[in-house]
């Protein structure tokens, strides 16, 4: 390979489509990527792996503010290990909690799928909960 590369190749690269480069690098994710005289992306070796990296954060769930965080700690080589574990762990606590919400939610929708007939007459159990005031 031979670097630098343009948007389309180290969108190829890294997994993540062109828009979403061009969104990374105006969110400051990727420093300023270097453009050749008539204006077009030059993209590194390194401003791929930081696509990578910042690809895969997304794919474990990490919001932008947090993948920010992360790619700035990722950079720091004088960072503790701590500041990554609070991040990671401050996330892993978010999804349990969505999780849980999430199973209530399965749950609630189980028991009213059990009590609806699923027939011919009009009478549904699922609209007469959704219909309640204050739940």
């Amino acid at each position: 390979m031979l670097w630098p590369v343009n948007i389309g190749s180290a969108a190829e690269l890294s997994g993540v489509s062109a828009k979403m480069v061009r969104h990374y690098e105006s969110l400051g994710l990727l420093p300023r990527v270097a453009r050749t005289d008539s204006g077009y992306r030059q993209y590194s070796e390194a401003d791929v792996h930081t696509l990578q990296f910042i690809k895969r954060s997304r794919d474990l769930g990490f919001s932008m503010a947090e993948i920010g965080e992360l790619v700035t700690l990722w950079q720091n080589r004088r960072r503790t290990s701590a500041s990554v574990k609070r991040i990671a762990q401050k996330h892993v606590d978010e999804l349990a909690t969505r999780i849980e919400a999430m199973q209530s939610m399965q749950r609630t929708l189980r028991q009213l799928l059990h009590h609806c007939h699923g027939d011919e007459r009009p009478d549904c159990p699922i609209l007469d909960d959704l219909a309640q005031q204050g739940g």
